[in-house]
């Protein structure tokens, strides 16, 4: 009976790592579309959520039926309910990367060159993201730390965004319709970053059975 429920706990971690795969792809094609102002990726983006919202409802499944048809120790009630926590963050960064994509469909061909730190902003997401994932496979607590604190540096990022849109404004009144399409897409990877900082804490959970706001974190 145990192996049977490790050989299912194995199948569920291979479709978060898959679910958090797909999320890493959407953000980063996202970004690409944006720096580039190319629409084709940015459409892309918006059917990969799609596929996302399924992942999701998978996994879902897979957890209840564990609750139901085994009898998981502590330690795994929480990596199942650490599971079903981070695959809603999940499915959120896919949303979100999906708005951004929408909205660089509004740009007209234009990047989001033109404001300083959004590409900087993106790849700090990204790396937020893939940390949180790696941090899931590997178990690893610190690296799980180390995501939750780097949501300030895309805080920061946000911050420097803001002021150069601002700057946009004030020197080219009539780019204010460009800069609120960007100051929202920046908007948008502020909260993946919220998202990954989530899903790095429920990681922690996962491992120590302590979560944010609890003593010891």
């Amino acid at each position: 009976m145990r192996s049977r429920f490790d050989e299912q706990l194995a199948i569920l971690n291979k479709e978060l790592i898959l679910m958090g795969a797909s999320c890493e792809e959407a953000i980063a094609l996202a970004a690409k579309a944006l720096l580039t102002g190319d629409g084709e990726l940015a459409s892309k983006v918006v059917l990969m959520d799609d596929d996302i919202d399924e992942k999701e409802h998978n996994i879902e499944s897979m957890c209840l039926k564990l609750f139901l048809q085994q009898q998981p120790v502590a330690c795994d009630l929480r990596q199942i309910s650490a599971a079903l926590k981070m695959i809603t963050d999940m499915e959120r960064i896919g949303d979100q990367a999906a708005d951004i994509a929408e909205i660089i469909g509004y740009l007209g061909g234009r990047t989001g060159g033109d404001c300083n730190h959004i590409g900087e902003m993106a790849s700090a997401t990204i790396k937020m993201v893939t940390e949180s994932v790696d941090a899931f496979v590997k178990r690893d607590v610190e690296l799980a730390k180390a995501v939750i604190d780097y949501d300030d540096v895309v805080d920061d990022l946000f911050d420097k965004v803001k002021y150069s849109l601002i700057s946009i404004i004030g020197e080219k009144p009539n780019e204010g319709e460009y800069a609120i399409d960007l100051l929202m897409i920046a908007k948008y990877f502020e909260r993946i970053g919220d998202h990954a900082t989530n899903i790095a804490e429920w990681v922690v959970f996962s491992v120590t059975g302590v979560h944010k706001g609890e003593k010891g974190l």
